[in-house]
């Protein structure tokens, strides 16, 4: 029987060992609120550091394109979907935090604030993406949707890392602390770079 190349297919325990590196920042979040470990602030703390997960598995789900180009390890592209859920979960879990640390579920008043505050809107518009992301992401979809059409809906990632990035900064305009956007804007920016750069030079059919 032939054997596969790790660079086609990873070794068998890789995923699930992906998969528990990537609950760990949860596990710690989860620990630090019974520990009372979050700081004057535990509420913002929590809100915040979800969020900041959410960005940085976001920056690893659009690297992992460019990581596969470069280093012909095709097997990259299995991860790909399980870290997109993850941005999704610590997206859900920044929400959910939101809505029950400052809002109190109080969901007049959450729809009053989405209103009022423009980064909480656009936080919101990139969850709602995010969401139909999310529920499109079994094989069972993939293949009813057809790939084409699942690979057309699927380029919103694009959108929604711009309304991070733009969350993220009408967030910290108050404080005028713009430190962490400009490192998580410009990562994101060179990864949507390349993406495009690629799709500049790919061949276009002759007319």
């Amino acid at each position: 029987m032939a054997t596969v190349s790790w660079r086609t297919r990873f070794p068998r325990g890789l995923k699930p060992a992906v998969f528990l590196l990537a609950c760990t920042p949860f596990a710690y979040l989860v620990w630090a609120v019974f520990a009372n470990a979050l700081g004057a602030n535990p509420a913002e703390a929590l809100i915040r550091s979800a969020g900041d997960w959410a960005l940085r598995f976001l920056c690893l789900v659009l690297l992992v394109t460019p990581l596969r180009q470069w280093t012909g390890v095709s097997a990259l592209l299995s991860l790909r979907r399980m870290l997109g859920l993850f941005v999704y979960f610590y997206v859900l879990v920044h929400l959910l935090s939101y809505a029950w640390l400052d809002m109190s579920w109080l969901f007049g008043d959450i729809v009053l604030d989405v209103i009022k505050r423009p980064f909480i809107a656009v936080g919101m518009v990139a969850f709602a993406l995010l969401t139909a992301l999310a529920i499109t992401s079994p094989h069972a979809v993939v293949r009813r949707l057809g790939a084409r059409r699942w690979k057309r809906l699927h380029q919103a990632v694009y959108v929604v890392a711009c309304l991070a990035v733009l969350h993220f900064f009408w967030m910290r305009s108050g404080k005028q602390d713009f430190a962490e956007v400009w490192v998580y804007g410009g990562i994101l920016a060179v990864l949507l770079g390349v993406r495009l750069r690629t799709f500049l030079k790919r061949p276009r059919p002759a007319k």
